[in-house]
């Protein structure tokens, strides 16, 4: 049995787990020197409450999810059918927006992500809120606004960059069929990278996603979406794994095999070194997703929003530095929170500290939280 194999085998939540072991091999391979000098950073973005065995209690003020058209989408994309949306506080005015951020903040907030539904160009119709998020980030400069972009022009780029929001996401789609089928769209892939290239041409911080399996379950594009966003070299790369639960009846999503999402993550890490790769919010539930999140903590990602119990427990058995951040992983992605050596903000977590802590049946609420300010 190899080492990475052994320290799978410690970590009691993985004891039901299915792990390739040939992928876990070509992981220590790949990415073994990489754990010496690469911290993780667990991220608990408070669009929903979270709790694990290691990591406390973290409730939904902080970072609310508001959209601009409320529940409403054209595309009526297969994966979604907006219901994505439902839950999101509406704002559908610029009036709107401002009373909500201003309700938000006094409630706590420190940050929220801003999208809406979009229109059958797969562009959210932000114009009318540009000068009020002008206005939003003059008053509350600490208040952060992580913005899901959808396609956009040079000209809504710019806008986005000078009403000063604090990062901007957009999918990256690399499959044609996907963009037709699954997104109802009548765009060429092509328009995905001229989106990308026009945000990573401003000064915005540019996070883009890939959604793994979004072609029914298939990975079809996303290998095309990594070599695209390679090429502009953007901030961070936020991976997140579909959740097919609103899929019609006529057209099912399969849930992606755990290796094969496994196997992509190396990929991702091996294209793009130097650049943040997270895991995002949206996985599939269950033993799933304690596969995925081990793949990713062994493919060496810097960042696992919502972790899966037992990850904190193997990211340190692996000798990763290990960091909490209540905030959107969209948001955390500079030097303060990435760096694994020195700053004030972080803290070393013992691992025998964590095990004890278990055994008493506590949590890591001791754990120093990492800001983004």
């Amino acid at each position: 049995m190899n080492a990475w194999q052994d320290i799978v085998t410690r970590v009691e939540p993985l004891e039901d787990a299915a792990l390739d072991t040939r992928l876990v091999d070509e992981m220590e391979r790949r990415h073994g020197g990489l754990h010496a000098r690469a911290g993780i950073n667990f991220y608990t973005p408070t669009f929903k409450a979270y709790a694990s065995s290691e990591i406390g209690v973290c409730g939904k003020s902080a970072w609310p999810a508001v959209s601009i058209t409320g529940p409403e989408c054209k595309l009526q994309c297969d994966h979604c059918k907006a219901k994505l949306l439902e839950p999101m506080i509406p704002a559908r005015t610029p009036e709107a927006l401002w009373r909500v951020v201003n309700e938000r903040i006094e409630a706590g907030a420190k940050g929220m992500l801003l999208t809406g539904g979009s229109n059958h160009r797969d562009e959210v119709e932000y114009g009318p809120f540009y000068s009020t998020i002008r206005r939003i980030k003059d008053s509350f400069p600490d208040f952060k606004i992580a913005i899901h972009t959808a396609l956009v022009t040079p000209d809504a780029a710019r806008c986005l960059e000078q009403a000063g929001i604090d990062a901007a996401m957009l999918d990256i789609i690399g499959a044609q069929d996907t963009v037709t089928q699954v997104y109802h769209l009548k765009r060429p892939v092509a328009d995905f990278e001229a989106s990308l290239a026009c945000l990573t041409e401003t000064s915005l911080k540019v996070v883009p996603h890939i959604v793994i399996g979004l072609h029914y379950g298939r990975l079809l594009g996303e290998w095309t979406a990594l070599e695209m966003i390679r090429r502009h070299q953007p901030a961070a790369l936020v991976l997140v794994v579909i959740m097919p639960f609103y899929a019609p009846a006529q057209r099912p999503f399969a849930v992606p095999p755990s290796a094969e999402v496994g196997r992509f993550f190396m990929d991702a890490r091996a294209a793009l070194p130097d650049i943040p790769l997270l895991l995002g919010c949206a996985r599939p539930p269950g033993r799933a997703k304690q596969e995925i999140d081990a793949y990713a903590v062994l493919a060496g990602v810097n960042g696992i929003a919502h972790p899966a119990d037992g990850m904190v427990e193997l990211a340190l058995r692996l000798g990763r530095e290990v960091r909490v951040t209540p905030a959107c992983c969209s948001i955390a992605v500079g030097d303060e929170v990435m760096a694994p050596e020195g700053g004030s903000g972080g803290l070393r977590v013992d691992l025998q500290r964590l095990i004890e802590a278990e055994r008493r049946g506590r949590k890591l609420g001791g754990i120093k939280v990492v800001t983004t300010t």
